[in-house]
């Protein structure tokens, strides 16, 4: 049995969710909610390889010693690339440059022209907020240079890691 309060509460809620899907759906009608799902599923899935996946392999891989240090490699890079994607990398490779668009694009910094309502795709009923393009983006910005900790594990210091990852993040 459901007690009264809790349908009075819920039901409020659910007319007023009624009103406000037409709404929305109508001001993003190019908008693809599978397509949005998945590239979501997709994210996570980048994310979950390059933390706690690709940080324990290349754990279990260097001596006892090295463990804490690979880990912190990892976690640094996530962080360090993130900031970086959103400060100005996004903008460097997805911005519109003008007439240095086939060089260097700037049109995106810090987000700028991003919105809730800005679409990314391809072709009509297959957008997705590029919001979630961005996130999906930064996932492999962050796990490349994160794949190339192991080539280097205990051999290099650690602002050596910081700053290669930072020229490999701008530079490719």
């Amino acid at each position: 049995m459901i007690p009264s309060r809790f349908l009075k509460t819920l039901l409020p809620a659910l007319a007023l969710s009624l009103f406000a899907f037409p709404a929305l759906a109508q001001t993003s009608a190019d908008l693809s909610a599978g397509d949005t799902a998945w590239m979501l599923t997709a994210t996570a899935l980048v994310l979950f390889m390059t933390i706690p996946g690709l940080a324990l392999f290349y754990g279990g891989l260097v001596r006892s010693q090295s463990v804490l240090s690979v880990l912190m490699h990892c976690l640094s890079i996530c962080c360090l690339v993130s900031v970086l994607w959103l400060m100005f990398v996004y903008g460097l490779a997805f911005g519109d440059g003008g007439e240095l668009n086939r060089w260097i694009g700037l049109g995106k910094v810090f987000l700028a022209g991003v919105s809730f309502d800005t679409l990314k795709g391809t072709a009509p009923g297959h957008a997705i907020p590029e919001s979630v393009f961005f996130m999906f983006q930064m996932t492999f910005a962050i796990i490349t240079p994160a794949l190339i900790v192991g080539a280097y594990v205990e051999r290099v210091k650690f602002v050596a890691v910081v700053v290669f990852s930072a020229a490999w993040l701008v530079l490719v």
